[in-house]
């Protein structure tokens, strides 16, 4: 599998690859793959970005933080903000753009 893409300013191009004793087509397997990954980038997202590995919450505190951010996260992608980082910095320190994109509705979905 190669992964392509811009960091820092550069391009970059890396190919994985992967062993496994998994009896199954390569279409399957690529899928299972980037599931996998999918859900890995999120979990890099929030902690290099919220840094949530360094939180100590215990009983519903966890859970209910780890729900804020959730929300945080997808409020930030459904504004159209592509990086995580400029979403937040362009609206920390606005409570302005914060609450508009707590109450924008969602637009109807094509399917």
């Amino acid at each position: 599998m190669a992964a392509v893409g811009t960091r820092d300013g550069k391009t970059f191009r890396q190919t994985h690859f992967f062993l496994t004793s998994l009896r199954t087509t390569p279409e399957t397997l690529l899928q299972l793959v980037r599931d996998r990954w999918s859900i890995e980038s999120w979990q890099w997202i929030r902690d290099t970005q919220l840094d949530e590995d360094a939180h100590r919450y215990r009983g519903n505190g966890a859970g209910a933080m780890a729900t804020l951010r959730t929300a945080a996260l997808n409020l930030l992608r459904l504004a159209g903000y592509q990086s995580i980082r400029a979403g937040m910095q362009a609206v920390t320190h606005d409570i302005t753009a914060l609450l508009a994109m707590a109450t924008r509705k969602p637009e109807p979905s094509s399917s």
